[in-house]
């Protein structure tokens, strides 16, 4: 064994991480203007593709645990942003839909995605590299999921 797997730059996920910390701090200019943190907007992207879900499906789109997802939830209700009930078939399910004010939020973060890529291109990354680095990432959380 060597000592050289233990350098910071030779570690697999000190670069997913970093680089994870630093789009978040570039979604955050976007995100404040519409008062949400990074985790609340990516519940209301969930939503915004398919509203009134239980829970359970947010925090497996999500790959969060419920205990993460159910405080985030719970902030997003007193802001007005959505709504939690019983499910009326089966009342062990919690359905979460949004409300008015989540769904007029869309369209003030819809130009969020356009604007962020636009932000992180340049010389060095091109949109083709970009969305290849996307991909592979997707794959890569794909093999891990499946692995626990």
């Amino acid at each position: 064994m060597t000592l050289n797997q233990l350098k910071l730059q030779n570690q697999v996920c000190f670069p997913v991480y970093t680089a994870s910390r630093l789009i978040t701090r570039a979604y955050q200019p976007y995100l404040d203007k519409l008062g949400l943190t990074y985790p609340q907007y990516l519940v209301l992207l969930v939503l915004w593709e398919t509203d009134e879900i239980p829970i359970n499906s947010i925090t497996q789109q999500l790959l969060l645990d419920t205990n993460t997802v159910t405080p985030l939830l719970k902030r997003m209700e007193t802001l007005g942003l959505l709504e939690r009930q019983r499910s009326k078939k089966d009342e062990r399910k919690v359905i979460v839909k949004l409300t008015e004010k989540g769904h007029q939020l869309q369209a003030d973060a819809a130009l969020i995605p356009e604007s962020l890529v636009g932000g992180l291109l340049s010389e060095e990354m091109k949109l083709d590299e970009l969305i290849g680095l996307r991909d592979q990432l997707q794959g890569l959380i794909r093999h891990l999921s499946a692995k626990h």
